[in-house]
């Protein structure tokens, strides 16, 4: 078995490296590669994914994987949970033909710049045609790894929430319905939130520096990241000293912004607080997508949206936008930051209506893996989601099946992870509540405390721990939705002054 492992630490040396370029690779062409290089970049990717394979599928290495997972018992408890998780990827991997994985990445590398050439165009029939093969591509994927217990659109939830099940998330949305659905319908009968004050213009500039300020606010360290622009905010990063987030600014929607910023840095607080130690490992960064989406919910709006945090940085907004935010006050920006509305726009949704979003993608995801769905069809079918579940009618492509980067990464079975993650953010500030004193460390000058405590009780895990396993020991029961209803029924009872 010592071979095995020689053999193995060797390989994943070299597998680090090729993911390290192709991190890279990607993070530039999401932020300032042109336009002209999409082809020939596509092809380089091919190339680098080929030589990956040929390292990842050798014989020697495979076998030495195989014997380490059949000799787990003998190995370190983390070196255990480590080979686990790789076993478990390459025996998937394995069942893929080498030549389609190649074809798929280079087909990603050209995806993401065709679908932003068509949200900002309007234009949906130029994105189709490459939608169409990612889907096609995902339905054989699905057949590649269908097993007598994981069928169907299942075998993509488990990529992104491991033992998830659309049985899971339908009993998980149910709740939600049943709960939240006649709550949006009494606060917007209440009297409405005039937030017309955050759609004047605003200059760029100055928003990017608040952007800056936000950074410190957050305490994210710059030697480790760095921020960019991009069309649909993002995170990327490798290990705990190369974190980089993007941001999308609006000259006439002052609070997208600021959110953007907050959310994606709380993804990157994640990744910063893992325990260095595995770095270079298979259990770097966060682990799973639902827990690393409550991180980033979690700070963008339990902390980002909440009344101390407002009292203590409002007024450098306010001294930063002194001609339009003269009029308003703290606690008129904090109501302000909270209105619900039913709206188009999932990633400037308010936090009670948003999980209505989730639930159309999922909707439609379940739809176009459990049915031969015609491509040209989806955003009619997206439209009359909204309609049903939001009661709004969407005006143009660009407003509503253009405005997510996800499927055009191929993420399908990656939505619901956001509705989860806010659950589990829930359930992780109602323990919070019992240890921190929240006026006093939401209202502080910096978050580091609220940094420190996430990264006591989830982060410092990085992926050695399941979502499951860190709620546990986090707040002494199992996951329980229960907590997501009562915070967002409690927060907007008192906003929208209702009677309980």
């Amino acid at each position: 078995m010592n071979k095995s492992l020689e053999i193995y630490e060797a390989t994943r040396k070299k597998l680090n490296a090729f993911n390290y370029a192709l991190y890279l690779i990607n993070w530039d062409t999401e932020t300032e590669a042109p336009q002209g290089a999409m082809e020939e970049r596509s092809k380089q990717i091919g190339s680098l994914v080929e030589m990956m394979l040929e390292v990842s599928h050798n014989s020697e290495y495979v076998e030495a994987v195989r014997d380490l997972f059949n000799h787990k018992q003998e190995l370190s408890p983390v070196l255990q949970v480590e080979i686990t998780k790789v076993f478990e990827a390459l025996e998937k991997e394995l069942k893929i033909p080498n030549a389609e994985l190649v074809e798929y990445e280079m087909l990603l590398g050209k995806a993401n710049n065709i679908w932003c050439q068509a949200k900002l165009t309007n234009n949906y029939e130029l994105f189709a045609p490459i939608l169409k093969q990612i889907i096609d591509w995902q339905k054989k994927y699905i057949k590649y790894l269908e097993t007598p217990t994981l069928k169907g659109y299942n075998v993509l939830l488990d990529d992104y929430e491991k033992g998830f099940t659309i049985d899971d998330y339908d009993n998980f949305f149910t709740t939600l319905k049943k709960e939240l659905v006649p709550f949006v319908k009494e606060i917007t009968k209440a009297q409405p939130i005039n937030d017309e004050v955050v759609k004047k213009y605003y200059d760029v500039d100055k928003q990017k520096e608040f952007a800056k300020y936000l950074m410190n606010v957050m305490c994210f360290d710059q030697n480790f990241g760095l921020t960019k622009e991009s069309e649909h905010p993002f995170t990327s990063g490798y290990g705990t000293t190369d974190v980089r987030v993007t941001c999308h600014y609006y000259p006439n929607l002052l609070t997208s912004s600021i959110f953007s910023m907050i959310h994606e840095l709380g993804h990157a607080t994640y990744e910063r607080q893992c325990d260095s130690k595995y770095d270079d490992t298979a259990l770097s960064g966060g682990t799973t997508m639902a827990m690393h989406e409550s991180q980033s919910r979690f700070y963008e709006n339990i902390v980002g949206r909440s009344l101390p945090f407002w009292q203590r940085h409002y007024p450098k907004l306010q001294s930063m936008f002194k001609d339009n935010l003269k009029d308003t006050s703290a606690i008129d920006f904090y109501h302000i930051v909270n209105k619900v509305e039913k709206s188009l726009i999932r990633t400037e949704a308010d936090e009670l209506t948003y999980p209505l979003h989730i639930m159309i993608r999922y909707d439609l995801e379940k739809l176009i893996f459990s049915e031969d769905v015609d491509i040209n069809e989806l955003p009619k079918l997206w439209n009359k989601l909204y309609k049903e579940y939001l009661d709004v009618e969407v005006p143009s492509d660009q407003m509503g099946i253009l405005q997510d980067v996800h499927w055009a990464g191929g993420s399908f079975g990656y939505f619901p992870t956001y509705a989860l993650g806010s659950a589990y953010a829930a359930q992780l500030y109602h323990q919070m509540q019992k240890e921190l004193n929240i006026e006093e460390v939401f209202g502080d000058e910096t978050l580091a405390k609220v940094n420190e405590w996430l990264k006591e009780k989830v982060h410092k895990y990085a992926g050695l721990k399941t979502p499951q396993e860190i709620l546990l020991m986090a707040t002494n029961e199992k996951f329980n939705p229960h907590y997501y209803v009562e915070y967002l029924k409690d927060k907007y009872t008192k906003i929208y002054k209702l009677k309980k």
